[in-house]
């Protein structure tokens, strides 16, 4: 494979100079450009991508400094040298401090600007490799045990079993904390795709004008602040896995947009002409009842096709209680390690109470009890006094009659279905697995016996 040239631009108003480091740096195999000025130098960076810049320190006009300090505006990747005739401690510390990589002092020696210049764009280049191999290991690092015993959970690894070793869509559905995301990277992380990118983006937590320009990315001049070029996520994943978490909250205008290039696996950015081929294997996950959103045209239909090749539910934690147990230990004993604690377990009554409680956020709610948990705690194990005041509840709740208590917390879970389906009753029914007018009965029902508490 032929190995790509460095590219270098020198920036000197003593033509000379320019000359002969364009002559050096060209005999030793990299692409030399020249510049002498700092208003030419910035006209060809618009044009052009250089590895690494070579800037006389005083010029007429714009000083070295000044052109670094703009040029690393634009491309803080790029490796600056100064050269400087007056041969002071104090230039050159202070353009090493401004972002200078290294300098050269004029009259300089042919030999040592080629070892400064081999030095640093190695250093840029293990330094490249370094941020990839951390990003794969924070991919694998992410994969972690999807942790439950129930029957519900069981068939999701089997389903997983079959789904990992393909190239197939997945759309994961499930409320918000049931572990959707985890998910999307064991997926990947097992997947023969496990050592390309995994790249995931939230819908809902990023406005419209942002979303399509994090996905597709963008030419530079494309709209106003594109000082840059920017690769879009797309892009970034090529080879591996991009992850839309929370789809059913995209824009159906940029909806059409993923399925185009899911359909060609081919992508355009934002204010650029050149067809990029693209191969991504699309995870995507929802909160929302996705056929209640096609119905109300808030979902393209063929988009949901596209991304349904497989569909994984996430039961709700309150619909596998028997995991409750075996995820709470899970959880202590991670955090414990990770507080450097000795706690042991849970008193009877602390597990009692957290059976009893019917987890409205989830895993993610639980995880986050008992991370607080263990750092509170003073002992061995976990006690009620532990937990926060809407779980200690439970305890006093507990006091009451059956009756009242089924009514507690199924009022509860009506209330927190309509806030995630932002008051759409028809939606609020579809994800509680009821008819509309079941609905209205348990809530005005509801309604009565909480102005009677």
């Amino acid at each position: 494979m032929k190995t790509k040239k460095h590219k270098i631009l020198v920036v000197d108003d003593e033509r000379d100079i320019c000359r002969a480091l364009e002559f050096l740096l060209s005999r030793e195999g990299y692409e030399v450009d020249i510049a002498y000025d700092g208003i030419m130098a910035l006209d060809k960076m618009e044009k052009s991508d250089y590895d690494l810049m070579i800037s006389d320190l005083k010029m007429e006009g714009m000083s070295g400094i000044e052109l670094m300090e703009e040029t690393l505006k634009k491309s803080s990747s790029l490796i600056v040298v100064i050269m400087t005739a007056f041969a002071s401690v104090e230039s050159a510390v202070e353009a090493m401090q401004k972002g200078a990589s290294d300098y050269i002092v004029k009259p300089f020696v042919n030999e040592d600007v080629i070892l400064t210049i081999k030095r640093l764009l190695e250093h840029r280049r293990i330094v490249f490799e370094n941020m990839a191999l951390k990003r794969q290991l924070s991919q694998h690092m992410g994969c972690k045990d999807f942790v439950g015993e129930s029957a519900s959970i069981q068939e999701i690894f089997e389903l997983l079993e079959k789904v990992i070793p393909t190239k197939s869509n997945i759309l994961i559905l499930g409320e918000s904390g049931t572990g959707k995301g985890m998910i999307a990277e064991i997926i990947h992380c097992n997947s023969p795709r496990r050592d390309e990118p995994f790249m995931s983006i939230n819908c809902s937590a990023i406005p419209e004008n942002l979303l399509e320009s994090e996905l597709f990315g963008y030419k530079k001049g494309a709209f106003t602040g594109a000082s840059s070029d920017k690769t879009g996520l797309i892009s970034m994943a090529d080879g591996g896995t991009l992850f839309l978490d929370e789809i059913g909250d995209m824009p159906t205008s940029l909806q059409s947009k993923i399925l185009k290039v899911l359909e060609s696996g081919e992508l355009i950015p934002l204010g650029d002409t050149k067809v990029r081929n693209i191969d991504v294997r699309l995870i995507s996950a929802t909160n929302k009842d996705v056929d209640a959103l096609i119905e109300s045209g808030q979902f393209r239909e063929d988009l949901y096709y596209r991304i349904n090749v497989f569909e994984i539910k996430l039961p709700a934690l309150r619909e596998r209680p028997e995991d409750i147990r075996v995820l709470a230990h899970h959880f202590v004993e991670t955090y414990s390690e990770a507080q450097n604690k000795d706690i042991t377990g849970f008193t009877e009554d602390a597990m009692n109470v957290l059976m009893g409680y019917a987890w409205p956020g989830n895993v993610r709610e639980l995880s986050n009890v008992l991370e607080r948990a263990v750092v509170i705690s003073g002992g061995d194990q976990i006690d009620v006094s532990d937990f926060p005041e809407k779980i200690k509840a439970v305890r006093r709740s507990s006091k009451r009659g059956l009756k009242d208590m089924v009514s507690y917390y199924e009022r509860k879970i009506i209330i927190d279905a309509l806030s995630s389906n932002e008051g759409n009753k028809e939606r609020t029914a579809a994800a509680l697995g009821v008819d509309l007018a079941t609905l209205y009965r348990k809530m005005k029902k509801l309604e009565i016996e909480s102005e009677k508490s």
